[in-house]
This record gives structure tokens, C-alpha cells and sequence, in this order.
């Protein structure tokens, strides 16, 4: 073993082929003219003795080479050659150093059918790069398919093999594979035997360090006249080509020393003449296979391949070779990999029905393809890993999100925890069409898993996301650290989509966007327009004679993690929940609001909108509170923050340029312009209630206005007008062909044509109840698809707060198809009252805000913040109470 190896690698160094390794390799491979055990040739005449090559002097010439160390390659660990029932030994008595194998317990699976055995699959990534996205996919189905193999069966037989297709050392390096394998351990992808196991049954798991194998079941091939050596030079084989293109035909080796004369072989083969091995392709052959993904695909191989090659000239094994006697020799059941691997499967085909070794299954998965539909590359932005790591993706979250470009379970679920996805996944459901990745979707995704977890679940992933940006210092106070990890990640726990989210939040946080003059305001913006509206400038300047008179509360040096926590000391993620107890700062803050509300007659956005930019530097963001206390933290003594990375303002840096900006306000936007808007828009509620409360002796049932705090002052998300909710007819309603809980339904909203949309309403109610019904739709969504069907916009509904329950919110009869849901108090007329975009409502998660103040009342009418949702026919009721709209 250690002489075969010696000569393998050194025919891999710098191009340097010795005459004497030319012998060496064309003995292992004992060409048509030799057998094993015979000193013979055809012609009865002895072979003349070959001097042995001294081992040392082999390895002292190797250790030379920059690819070599310490008596191996980089990728070669110690005491590969120690296995407890190994395929390759050395056999000291053969004066040929070649390996001898035991071709009667090389194939596992020989005789068998694969699909009856346990599954054992492989992912074999060649250590040249970074793993990306396509082959994360890759590893993840096999991983998946092997443990649900093992959950099924007893004992170690089913498996996930990890084994790195090295061979091509121009490319490979130890710091890819390195790479890989922790990508594939961040993904918590895990291996059963991989190259970190050398000493498995079926190691080692490098093809580098497997290289007697494959030369010993080359010459096998050439005993069994299956293969042969070709001596053709590169200048032959080009002027071969260029005749056969020539001629029209498709080029492709000739066959030129397919059947030459042994004793011409051999006697190049003494003259030290370099030569390939060529698998001798079977007249007439014909490769089909059953792929689980593309159904039967079939082959020509005589006409397509020719005699092709299974070992170069430099005694290195080719790609097709070692993957086809690898998945034999390691039992490979199945194997999943992208459909750019599907033409490979002919030359494996070939190899192993020439072996006697059985087919695994094989699975083509069709390519992921970026939002143009173009293969996905670098110019589609992260495709590797790593980079999703360090952009603050969980790892669970990229295997739901991968799991699901090119595979689905038959229903609408779209979030899966790793157990229900070992449990769903089943290969025949791997869909056909190629798969677009959609970053903004796996955003989602990544925020769905991130609602599961508690604070402390993440604050090491938060706490990762602010070192990666230089935002705290090196060996800061822990106690302190810990903190503002915590704090910073409770504030942005509700609308985060990433880990880096949080940390860009708090970044955003301790800065102040405040131009330094009213004449820098962009036109159009919503700072410039509420500022004129004349409630900014009274309100700041209130604010300002309060800082200076020290009446302004602060937040508390002591107690910074007030704001954070309820009275339970467990961390607040709800924006609309205020921290703090009894005398706190938070109800300090709180208290102060209100009396600058009586005080100037403001209140609802007309409050909150001027405060929050005065303060913030913001139109919009979490809790003012919130945000103060996080810019103390930043700004105390020996705080643990980097000021300059994280760009902090402190507060009183904040007056100044506030104090300034105040007086770049013209004289026109110093005074409110109208009477308090919230006024109005109770007038106009009150009238809707009494027009609703006249319902009622039609037997629907009705809401009334609420006695307590009006629910629109706490609100400070998107307006109500963002959304585009119509009145729709359901005409037609059909179920899902590969999703189990999906309806798919044709829906009239009054566009030239009706809208497709697909929903979950299967196990709540039938397709004959939903026909011909009016509905709510909520039309600026940007269309996706679910399980395969392109859904434009979303059917509204009600149901009770554990979701056990969904009901169709129920519109009046005579509403018109295609008008717009309209809510009392807000205006839905003007400019300001029109729906945004669809790319707009995405991308700023402007209904995940709304959602959440989208109810139905004790009653069962659905409301926003206590409105009721109207159309010109009346107000829309629900037969669920207390519940919610979605």
C-alpha cells in the first residue's frame, strides 16, 4: 500500500513522469497481455524481471512537492491502511506492488436491490470552493432521506456519507474542504462517516487517499477485456477530432487501439510509452434509468460517448470512474444531486453494470435559478453559506427554506421544524420545474423561526451580528454587554427578519437622522409633510424648554433595562407593550406625553409623528422609550458600545440639532393648520355606529364604541389606507392537485379579469360553501406562488385566537364587487388615502404591522383599531368573536 501510493502521488507532481512509474502503473493495471498469477505473455515467453523502485528514495522526492506533507498528501490521515476489514492491502509478495482486492466483498450491495435496502446516501462535494446554495440543497435531501432511514430502522445501517471528490489537485485545497465541512456542521447537517471517520467500514472518504482502488479495479477492467490502454497522443486525438467534425459527426474517440495487438501493447508498455485507459463501450449498449425526478431517461452509448477514459496518462483516475466505483464500493442506495449530473450518469451507468455492481436510485434535481431566471450565481448576491451566516440567517430556517426550492409536502405549510421535515420529505415529491430563489422569501422564513424563539434563544446570534460589525469594543464589561445584547435584540425581536436586523436596528437607534435644516428635507417626504402640517414645531419646542428646565424624563442610569422588561422581569418584544413599573421612566415618559397632549390639544399621530422625529430623528420605529434607553446604554461610562462604528448621537448632541432646526422652520409651518384630526374622525365613527346599530334588526350583529382609551391613540404603524381591500365574488373554486390543504379559487375583485388565488381553507369548509360568495380580498400582494400555484392578493378571514376556527368574514349582499373596504375616521379619497404598491407592501412588511390591529370585536365585527370595516352597503360582520382578521 505504501509503495502504490507513493507512485500515485508522485505521478501528481509538476507533470513529472519518471520512465520507471510509467512500468510501475502498467503492471498494476496488468494490460490484456498479463494475468495475475502468471509470468507468462501470449506468446509463452518469460517476462523480463522489473528492478523494484526503492520506497524511500520515492518518498523523499515526493516530500518535495508543495502538495505533499508528512509522508502524504494534505487530505491523507495517518493509519488509513489500518481498517477493520479493509478493501485495499498491500501485498508484499507481488512483484508488481500492486493492490490486491477482494472483489467478492467490495460491493455491498451486489445482488440486491437498492430500493429494499436501508438508505444509505452521500453527498460528495469536490473541495474547491465554497458550498452554496444548489449544493446545500444537494446535502440537505440526502441528510433528510437518511434520517428518516434511521428513524425507521434498527442499527447503523442507514447512513449520510460525506466523502470529498479531491482528485483534481490543481484546484482543491484544504481550505475549502474545510469550508465545506463547517458549513455543512453550521447547517447542522451531520455526517455518519465522512473524512473525519478514515477508519470506517467503507473509509477512507477522500478519493485522494483511495487511489489503490481505483488502479486495482482498473486492471481488474483490463483483465476482464473491458478496458484497455490507448496510446494516442494529444496531437492524434485532436487531428481525430477534427475529421469527424469534418464529416458532420458528433466527435468521439474511434476506437484506434480498442483491439490492437497485445504484443504491440505490450511492447509500448515496456518502451515506457505514456497511455490513457479507456473503457471499452459494449456494441450496441443502451443505458435507461427510472429517475425518481425526470421519470425514464435512456441513452445511446455506443453512438453518444464512445470508448471513454477511466484513467489518464498521469495514472490519475477521472471523475466518473471514482464516483461510480466509490458508490458501489461504499453501498450507496440512492443518489440526489443536480440535473447538470444527469449526462454523468451514463459513463457511472456503464461502469457499474461492467463491475456487477447494482445502480443506486437516482433523483436529478432541476436547477435553482435567480429572479431572472438565469442560473444562480454571485451576481444574484449570497449564494454561499458562509455568507448567509454571517448575514444573520438561522440555520434552521436555510434548511426550511432550501427544503422547499424543489419540494413541497402536499399542503400549504411553508414552515417546517427540522423533526417535520425528516418526517415529511419523501424524494417523489421532488418537483420537476426549476426553482427560483427568492431572498425577500427567505427572509420571511427566517422570521417566522425567529418568532419561535425567546430573547434569550438568540442573544449569542445578535451578540455574533454586532462583533462581525465592529459596533462593541473588544473584552467589554460582560455583565454590560449582556445587557445591551439583550436590549437590542428584545427591541427588534418583533420586526426582525434576520440576526443582523437587530444589530442594523440598534445602529439606527443610536444615530439621528435630522437634517441640519428644514431647507434639506426632501420634498414629497413624510417628514416635510407632516412638518407642515404646524403640530412639529409646537411640540418640539415644548420638548426643548423641558430639557432645559430638567422636567424632561430620562431614562434611569440605574435601571436601563426598564423599558425592556414586565413585571415579571421577562423581556418585551410587543412594540405596543410599555415596560417599567409604577414611577419608572417609561411611565415617567408616558405620563409626560399625555400632559403634552392636554397641553397643546394633540393627540393619536399628530403626537406621536412630531415626538418620534424630534427624538429619534425617525418617522417611524419601535417604542421611543425603548430607543432612549438603548442611546444611554451606548453613551454611559465605560459603555461597552463603539461609538464611531455604531455612529452614536447622545441626547443632548440630539438638542442641539433640533434647537437649530427648529429655527430653519419657516413661520407658516409654526402653527397647526387644522383643529386635531382625531376629532373628526370620531364624528365620523359615531355616525357609522348609529348606521350600524340600525342593522341589527336584520339580525347582524353590530360594534360599539369602545368606553376605554381609543385603541388608534397607541397605534403608530402604516395607515389603514395602505391596504387595498375589495369586495370579490368567488366564482369558481377548485382543490389543489399537490397540496392537501389548499383550495385554489377564482375571484372577481371588478378587474378585466378574475384574480387566482390560492388559500387554506380546505379543512374548514367546503368548495360548494365558498362559491358565489362575497368575500374581502386583499389585493396589493405581490403574486407568489404557493405549491406550485401563482396566488395574487389574499382572502380575508376571521378566526379565533388558537386558529382551530376560520370563517369567511361575511360582506353585505348589496355591496358591489370591487369596491373598496373603507374604515370610518380615515380618509380613503385623496392622495394620501391610496393603496401602496404591491412591491412596497413586501418589502416594508406593511400588513405584518396592520395584522396585528385587524380583530373582531365582541360582536364579531371585524374592525382596525376599533373602527369597523365598511362598504357602501354596511358594516362587515363574522360569526367569531374576540378574534382576529387575517
Amino acid at each position: 500500500m505504501r509503495f502504490t501510493m507513493a507512485m500515485f502521488l508522485l505521478r501528481m507532481t509538476s507533470g513529472f513522469i519518471a520512465p520507471t512509474s510509467k512500468r510501475t502503473v502498467s503492471c498494476l493495471l496488468r494490460p490484456l497481455s498479463t494475468r495475475t498469477n502468471n509470468d507468462n505473455d501470449n506468446n509463452g515467453k518469460a517476462r523480463r524481471s522489473r528492478p523494484r523502485n526503492n520506497i524511500d528514495n520515492l518518498l523523499s522526492r515526493l516530500a518535495t512537492h508543495p502538495s505533499y506533507k508528512d509522508g502524504a498528501l494534505w487530505s491523507t490521515t495517518a493509519g488509513t491502511d489500518e481498517l477493520d476489514t479493509p478493501l485495499v492491502t498491500a501485498n508484499d509478495d507481488d512483484t508488481n506492488a500492486a493492490a490486491v482486492v477482494d472483489f467478492d466483498k467490495l460491493f455491498p450491495n451486489k445482488g440486491k436491490n437498492p430500493l429494499a435496502l436501508p438508505p444509505r446516501m452521500r453527498f460528495a462535494p469536490s473541495p474547491t470552493g465554497s458550498l452554496h446554495v444548489g449544493g446545500a440543497r444537494t446535502a440537505l435531501y440526502n441528510w433528510l432521506v437518511a434520517k428518516k432511514g434511521q428513524l425507521e430502522e434498527e442499527g447503523d445501517r442507514a447512513a449520510f456519507v460525506l466523502r470529498v471528490e479531491d482528485t483534481d489537485l490543481a484546484r482543491s485545497t484544504k481550505e475549502s474542504e474545510n469550508s465545506v465541512l463547517a458549513d455543512l456542521t453550521w447547517l447542522g447537517l451531520t455526517w455518519d462517516e465522512g473524512p473525519d471517520t478514515p477508519l470506517a467500514k467503507y473509509g477512507p472518504y477522500r478519493q485522494s487517499e483511495r487511489s489503490s482502488l481505483y488502479i486495482a479495479i482498473a486492471r481488474r477492467l483490463i483483465d476482464e477485456g473491458k478496458a484497455y490502454p490507448c496510446f494516442c497522443t494529444p496531437e492524434q486525438l485532436e487531428d481525430m477530432k477534427l475529421r469527424m467534425e469534418q464529416a458532420g459527426l458528433p466527435p468521439r474517440y474511434d476506437g484506434t487501439w480498442r483491439d490492437a495487438d497485445p504484443e504491440v501493447v505490450r511492447q509500448k508498455v515496456e518502451a515506457g510509452e505514456p497511455y490513457t485507459v479507456r473503457f471499452k463501450v459494449p456494441p450496441n449498449s443502451r443505458v435507461v434509468i427510472e429517475d425518481a425526478v425526470r421519470g425514464t431517461v435512456a441513452w445511446d452509448a455506443d453512438a453518444t460517448v464512445g470508448d471513454f477514459i477511466l484513467l489518464r496518462s498521469s495514472g490519475v483516475p477521472v471523475y466518473n470512474f471514482c464516483v461510480a466505483v466509490d458508490d458501489a464500493a461504499m453501498g450507496i442506495t440512492t443518489v440526489i444531486r443536480a440535473e447538470e449530473h444527469l449526462t454523468n450518469t451514463l459513463r457511472q451507468g456503464l461502469i457499474l453494470d461492467a463491475l456487477g455492481a447494482p445502480r443506486p436510485r437516482y433523483a436529478h434535481c432541476s436547477l435553482i435559478l435567480g429572479e431572472d431566471k438565469q442560473k444562480l450565481s454571485k451576481r444574484h448576491g449570497a449564494t454561499s453559506c458562509n455568507q448567509f451566516r454571517l448575514d444573520g440567517f438561522l440555520p434552521d430556517a436555510m434548511i426550511n427554506y432550501l427544503a422547499l426550492l424543489g419540494w413541497n409536502d402536499g399542503t400549504d405549510n411553508e414552515i417546517f421544524t427540522r423533526d417535520e421535515l425528516i418526517e415529511a420529505f419523501d424524494i417523489d415529491r421532488i418537483v420537476k420545474s426549476p426553482s427560483v430563489f427568492d431572498m425577500d422569501k427567505l427572509k420571511w422564513v427566517n422570521s417566522q423561526h425567529l418568532k419561535k424563539l425567546e430573547v434569550e434563544d438568540i442573544l449569542g446570534l445578535v451578540q455574533e451580528q454586532l462583533e462581525f460589525l465592529g459596533m462593541v469594543k473588544e473584552g467589554a464589561e460582560e455583565g454590560k454587554l449582556r445587557d445591551f445584547v439583550f436590549a437590542s435584540t428584545a427591541l427588534a425581536k418583533q420586526m426582525m427578519e434576520t440576526t443582523r436586523d437587530a444589530a442594523e436596528n440598534a445602529k439606527t437607534v443610536m444615530g439621528y437622522n435630522l437634517p441640519a435644516s428644514y431647507a434639506d428635507l426632501e420634498d414629497g417626504s413624510e417628514a416635510k409633510e407632516m412638518i407642515e402640517q404646524g403640530n412639529f414645531y409646537g411640540i418640539s419646542i415644548k420638548i426643548l424648554e423641558m430639557y432645559d428646565a430638567g422636567s424632561f424624563p430620562m431614562p434611569d442610569a440605574d435601571n436601563l433595562l426598564a423599558a425592556f422588561m414586565d413585571g415579571s422581569k421577562k423581556a418585551i418584544v410587543e412594540d405596543t407593550v410599555i415596560g417599567g413599573e409604577e414611577g419608572s421612566y417609561p411611565m415617567k415618559y408616558k405620563e409626560t406625553m399625555k400632559s403634552i397632549a392636554k397641553d397643546m390639544n394633540v393627540k393619536g399621530k399628530n403626537l406621536f409623528h412630531p415626538v418620534r422625529l424630534a427624538l429619534t430623528g425617525e418617522m417611524s420605529g419601535q417604542d421611543v422609550t425603548k430607543q432612549l434607553s438603548l442611546l444611554a446604554m451606548a453613551t454611559e461610562e465605560n459603555s461597552v458600545v463603539n461609538a464611531d462604528a455604531a455612529g452614536v448621537v447622545p441626547f443632548d448632541v440630539r438638542i442641539q440639532r433640533l434647537r437649530s432646526f427648529c429655527e430653519s422652520i419657516p413661520e407658516q409651518f409654526r402653527v397647526s393648520k387644522a383643529a386635531s384630526v382625531v376629532d373628526s374622525a370620531k364624528s365620523e365613527e359615531n355616525s357609522s355606529i348609529d348606521a350600524a346599530k340600525a342593522d341589527t334588526h336584520k339580525g347582524e350583529s353590530v360594534t360599539t364604541a369602545s368606553a376605554g382609551a381609543d385603541p388608534l391613540d397607541g397605534y403608530d404603524g402604516p395607515p389603514i389606507t395602505a391596504l387595498d381591500i375589495r369586495v370579490g365574488r368567488i366564482t369558481k373554486v377548485w382543490t389543489h392537485e399537490e397540496a392537501d390543504k389548499l383550495y385554489c379559487e377564482e375571484i372577481d375583485v371588478g378587474e378585466a379579469e378574475p384574480r387566482k388565488i390560492a388559500s387554506g381553507l380546505r379543512p374548514y369548509m367546503s368548495a360548494e360553501d365558498m362559491e358565489g360568495r362575497l368575500v374581502l380580498v386583499l389585493c396589493n400582494l405581490k403574486e407568489r406562488k404557493l405549491a406550485g400555484f401563482p396566488s395574487h392578493g389574499m382572502v380575508l378571514c376571521a378566526s379565533n385566537q388558537d386558529h382551530t376556527e376560520v370563517k369567511l368574514v361575511s360582506v353585505p349582499v348589496e355591496a358591489k364587487v370591487g369596491e373598496r373596504v373603507t374604515v370610518p375616521g380615515f380618509d380613503f379619497e385623496g392622495e394620501e388615502g391610496q393603496p401602496y404598491p404591491e412591491n412596497k407592501i413586501g418589502k416594508k412588511k406593511v400588513f405584518e404591522q396592520i395584522a396585528p390591529f385587524l380583530t373582531t370585536s365582541e360582536y364579531g365585527v371585524p374592525e382596525f383599531c376599533g373602527r369597523p370595516l365598511l362598504t357602501s352597503a354596511g358594516v362587515c360582520t363574522s360569526p367569531i368573536a374576540k378574534g382576529s382578521v387575517a
